[in-house]
C-alpha cells in the first residue's frame, strides 16, 4: 500500500513533490497501512516532459553506466549521493522508498562503452542491441549469455541497496516475458544483501501459467496494461482478478495496477490536470475489488491536492484491514442483471449489466465473512443475493454491517440480502456466521 508518482507526474516528478506526498502519507494514511513511496520512470532524465519520452535524452549516469537522479529535479543527489538523502528523508517519516527502472542498460552507456564496475567488460559487452522496448527509447536489453550482463545488474542493485531503496519496479519485463531478465534481477537483489521488493510490469496478456516462475523470483507482478480513470478499464479487471485471485499467496501478489484516484494528469503521460474521472461509486468499486482480490494498492494521485472524498476512501479502516488479513478471496457469483435493471451509457455501451459477488474470509476471526456485491449496470439497481452465495451458515440481520458506510441499512429477507447498489457500484459487507 502506498503512493506512486506516475499517474500525476509521469516522467517529471521532482524531489519536492515526492516529499510533499510522503509527508501527506505519513500524516493522513500511514496509520491505515499506506507505507510506501515510489518514484516512477525517468528520474534520471533532466529533460523529462509530460506526454511522452525523449529519444536520445542526456540521461544522468555514473561512470559505470548506472542511472543517477537528475540534479535539476532531485537536488539532494548532488555530490554523487544519488537517492540516499531522499530515501533517508522518506524513512524518517516511517515509510518505505521505491524507484522505477527499465529492463536492460542505458543506450547512452552502451554508445560510450562505459565500464562495468569491477570487470574488464564494458556496457557494450553487456547489451543485447536487438532487444529494445517498444514504447521507450532509453535502454537496450541485457545479453544474459554474457557474464557482463549479470555483473552490470549486480552493480546496479548494489547501488540501489546503498541508497536505501526498499522496492524496485522493473518495467518492460513481462510483455513479452523476459524470464532470464527476471531471474537476473532476483539474483542481483539476493546478492545485494538488502531486502528489496521486486515489482514487475506491465502484465499485458500475462498468463497464470507463469505463476510459479513469478513467485520464485518476484513479490509483485502486474496483470494488465496501464489502467486509467475510465470505467471500461476498471470493468476489465473483474475478469483478470477472478482468474488470478486463486493464486494469491503471501510473498507473491498479482497486481491489478495503480489506483488512478485523486488529482492526476498534472504533468502525466496521459490526459490533462484533473481529479479522477471515476465517480465516487466507481472509486469504491475499484478499491473494493482490488482489496477482495488482494492486489497491491498504489494510489497515483497527488495526495495533498486530491479531493477530500477520495482521501476519506483511502483512509477507510476496512481497506487496509481486509487487504492485510483476509484469505480465500474469490469471485463467487456472476450473472446477468434483468434487462430493465439499469440502462447503458456512452461509457460502456451496455444496455444492462452484471451482478458480480466476491467473497473472502477474515483471517483474524473465523466467524467473519466478507462479501462484495457489485453491479456493472449504468443505473442504480436493487438486487437480491441468497445468503448461501456468501456464507456457509445463515446469519441474522444484526450480524451484517456495511464496510463503506456503517449507517447503511441492510435488509435480510427470507434467506437473502436485499440491497440497493449504485451505478457501477458496490455494497461491501462483513457478515458474522450464525450458530
Amino acid at each position: 500500500m502506498g503512493w506512486n508518482s506516475w499517474d500525476c507526474y509521469g516522467t517529471t516528478v521532482t524531489e519536492a513533490e515526492v516529499l510533499a506526498n510522503a509527508r501527506f502519507l505519513h500524516e493522513h494514511l500511514l496509520a491505515h497501512g499506506w507505507d510506501t513511496v515510489v518514484v516512477d520512470i525517468a528520474w534520471y532524465d533532466p529533460t523529462a516532459r509530460s506526454h511522452g519520452y525523449n529519444a536520445g535524452a542526456p540521461l544522468t549516469l555514473d561512470a559505470y553506466g548506472r542511472q543517477l537522479p537528475a540534479m535539476n529535479r532531485f537536488p539532494s543527489a548532488a555530490g554523487g549521493l544519488g537517492f540516499g538523502p531522499l530515501a533517508a528523508a522518506v524513512h524518517a517519516l516511517g515509510l518505505r522508498f521505491g524507484v522505477h527502472l527499465l529492463r536492460g542498460i542505458p543506450r547512452l552507456a552502451v554508445d560510450q562503452a562505459l565500464p562495468v564496475e569491477g570487470t574488464a567488460w564494458t556496457a557494450a559487452d553487456a547489451a543485447d542491441r536487438t532487444s529494445t522496448c517498444a514504447w521507450n527509447p532509453d535502454n537496450y536489453g541485457l545479453d544474459h549469455d554474457h557474464p557482463a550482463a549479470q555483473a552490470y545488474l549486480d552493480g546496479q542493485v548494489a547501488q540501489l541497496a546503498a541508497w536505501g531503496v526498499d522496492l524496485v519496479k522493473v518495467d518492460d519485463i513481462l510483455a513479452p516475458y523476459h524470464d532470464r531478465a527476471i531471474e537476473g534481477w532476483a539474483r542481483a537483489i539476493e546478492r545485494s544483501g538488502r531486502e528489496i521488493t521486486l515489482s514487475l510490469s506491465p502484465g499485458t496478456g500475462l498468463s497464470t501459467a507463469r505463476t510459479e516462475h513469478l513467485r520464485a523470483h518476484a513479490q509483485m507482478w502486474r496483470v494488465s496494461d496501464d489502467l486509467w480513470d475510465r470505467w471500461p478499464d476498471v470493468h476489465a479487471q473483474f475478469t483478470r482478478l477472478a482468474r488470478w485471485a486463486p493464486h494469491q499467496r503471501p510473498g507473491g501478489w498479482a497486481d491489478a495496477d495503480m489506483l488512478p484516484l485523486g488529482r492526476i494528469g498534472i504533468r502525466a503521460e496521459r490526459g490533462d490536470d484533473r481529479q479522477s474521472r471515476l465517480t465516487l461509486d466507481e472509486q469504491r468499486t475499484l478499491l473494493t475489488l482490488w482489496v477482495m482480490a488482494r492486489s497491491p494498492l498504489m494510489v497515483g494521485g497527488d495526495l495533498p491536492t486530491s479531493s477530500r472524498a477520495t482521501i476519506d476512501l483511502l483512509a477507510t479502516p476496512a481497506v487496509g484491514h481486509v487487504l492485510r488479513t483476509s484469505t480465500h478471496g474469490q469471485e463467487a457469483l456472476r450473472e446477468a442483471l434483468p434487462a430493465d435493471a439499469g440502462g447503458g451509457d456512452e461509457r460502456d455501451g451496455a444496455t444492462a449489466g452484471e451482478l458480480i459477488v466476491w467473497t473472502a474470509r477474515a483471517g483474524d476471526d473465523d466467524a467473519i465473512r466478507y462479501a462484495a456485491i457489485f453491479s456493472t449496470a449504468a443505473a442504480a439497481v436493487r438486487v437480491r443475493v441468497p445468503l448461501t452465495a456468501v456464507v456457509e451458515r445463515p446469519t441474522d440481520p444484526g450480524a451484517v454491517r456495511d464496510l463503506w458506510d456503517s449507517r447503511a441499512e441492510i435488509d435480510v429477507d427470507a434467506g437473502a440480502l436485499v440491497l440497493d447498489v449504485p451505478a457501477h457500484g458496490v455494497r461491501w459487507l462483513a457478515l458474522r456466521l450464525g450458530a
